[in-house]
This record gives C-alpha cells, structure tokens and sequence, in this order.
C-alpha cells in the first residue's frame, strides 16, 4: 500500500492546509473545541464557510470561543453544545440534540496522564474519556455522518500510542498498578484502531475515519504533568498542531480514504519503535483484527 503524501509538512498551519478551501453547507463538530489545537481546528473549518458546532465540557468557554472565531473569520454559523465525554447521558444528550446531517467529525477533546481516577462505572478515566466517550458519540451520530453524503471523522492520537497497546485483559487497571502513560499510551492506540475499525464497517456509507498526531504542542492537555516541560526542536505552535486534524478533515486527497494514521500531514510509516522525530505509527496500533477486538469490547462496556 502506498503511503499518501501531500505537499504540507511540520510547519504548515491548519490556515495554510484549508487555504483556498469552501466549505459552505459542510456541519461540522468539534470536541475539546474550547481549548488548544481544538480552537484552531474550529477557526479554519470556520473560516472556510463550514458550519461549526463547538462540543465542550465549559459552555461558557465555549460561548467565549466562539465569538474569538466569528469575530476573526466572520462566520456567524459557530456554535456551542454541552458535551462531557465521561457522562454517558451527557453523550446521550448531545446525539438527541442533533439534528441533520453531519459531514466533518472532529473527535479532539482529551486528557493526558491524569492521575488514578475512575469513572462510576469503574472505568479508567484516560480510556473513558479518550476513547470510550468518542466511540458512544461516533456511534451515536452514524446516522447523521451517513446522511452527510461523503463524511468524515477524524481520531486525534499521538506518539504516545508507543508507550502501550490496549490491554484487553486489564483495561483498566484493575490487577496492575496505575501508571499514567500507559493509560494514555493505551487509549491513543484505541484511538488509532477506532479509525481502522470504523472505516471498514462505515465506509460502504461514505464514512472515513482518520487518525492522526498533532505533535509536541504548549496545551491545557499537558496540565496533570509534573514542572515545566522542556522546550525541544519538534516544538510546534497551536496553528501548527491543528493542520493534521485539518488536512485529514477536507483534503480531497483523502477522499474515499481511511483507516490510515498520519504525522506532520504525511502518512506515517509503520515501525517496531517510537522514531526520535515522532513520525511512525506502531504495528499494532493498525492491526484489522485488533480493531475488531476493541470494537467488540467498546460495544460491551455501552451495552
């Protein structure tokens, strides 16, 4: 399979990627579109025409986003919903209120490296949150996607998918001890096999579904980490960070096209180990079989 390559790179911006781009009469739903790269994946669907509904636990930050991105794009079609991940009503709630199709899903919203908590279903929170929230949302608005036409979602993961595969026999850490990057490693990897899963059950709809690294980025998502991060040359700016999740969302160079995980708007390349440039995707990480196990047992917890 050849890999796709488009001619943006590291420091191209979500502006740069949907330059030129018209989006009017697209829907689009961002989660996590209050804060970090969410913003930005908002403001450039925003400013090419795209209707934009902002999906965020903190209506009020919400509500203060959107007028940021209306005001500097002029596109008064920017909205805000109540979304909590975590709430399985909440979720629920949010598919209820939907009305329409739906052409560009954003699955943005998530957190990092949390210490040990649980949600009162007993699940761990970084898997709940990252995955298990996005996968009741997804499915829940498959219908909308379906009547979009030709819709995308789009999986933000990370390099941190290196750190752990999903853990089938212990999820959630009930027979090991908690360690936080795992927990994170293991819910971005179900990131990646989300993509791989949806599209081969969706894509006979015109559903595609994309994952992607957004790379090293200054965020609210890096707020459960000890001390001061260091500064290092893979760095990238906020604008930066967000042209992933925008190339993946309206190239037509993905039309048709998913199930694939990409790094700096460039597929990335299988590897056994995490690259000191962040650029590889794990094996597993992409394994049709795997995905179909997590699918299965996606459906079991929300059963």
């Amino acid at each position: 399979m050849t890999l796709i390559s488009t001619p943006f790179d590291f420091h191209s911006t979500a502006a740069q990627v949907i330059e030129g781009m018209d989006l009017t009469g697209r829907r689009a739903i961002v989660t996590g579109g209050a804060s970090g790269i969410g913003v930005e994946t908002a403001r450039a669907l925003a400013s090419a025409g795209a209707e934009v509904t902002l999906a965020v636990r903190n209506t009020a930050a919400g509500t203060s986003v959107a007028r940021d991105i209306t005001g500097s794009t002029g596109n008064e079609r920017v909205h805000v919903a109540a979304l909590d991940l975590t709430d399985r009503s909440s979720v629920a709630a949010f598919v209820a209120g939907w009305d329409g199709p739906l052409h560009l899903l954003i699955n943005n919203a998530g957190v990092m490296a949390t210490p040990e908590t649980y949600t009162p279903e007993g699940w761990e929170l970084q898997f709940a949150t990252n995955h298990l929230g996005h996968f009741a949302l997804t499915v829940g608005l498959r219908a909308a996607l379906a009547a979009g036409g030709d819709a995308r979602v789009v999986s933000v993961s990370s390099s941190a998918l290196f750190s752990s595969p999903v853990i089938f026999d212990d999820l959630h850490f009930r027979y090991r001890d908690y360690d936080p990057w795992l927990a994170y490693g293991q819910s971005k990897t179900a990131n990646v096999l989300f993509a791989v899963g949806a599209t081969a059950r969706w894509a006979r709809d015109g559903i595609t579904v994309n994952s992607l690294m957004p790379g090293s980025i200054r965020t609210n998502l890096t707020r459960h980490v000890e001390g001061e991060p260091e500064r290092n040359p893979l760095e990238k700016t906020i604008e930066q960070g967000a042209s992933t999740s925008v190339l993946l969302a309206t190239s037509p160079l993905l039309a048709g096209i998913g199930g694939r995980y990409f790094v700096n708007n460039q597929e990335a390349e299988v590897v056994p180990r995490r690259t000191a440039d962040m650029t590889g995707v794990a094996p597993y990480a992409l394994n049709p079989a795997l995905a179909d196990r997590l699918w299965r047992v996606s459906e079991q917890h929300l059963s």
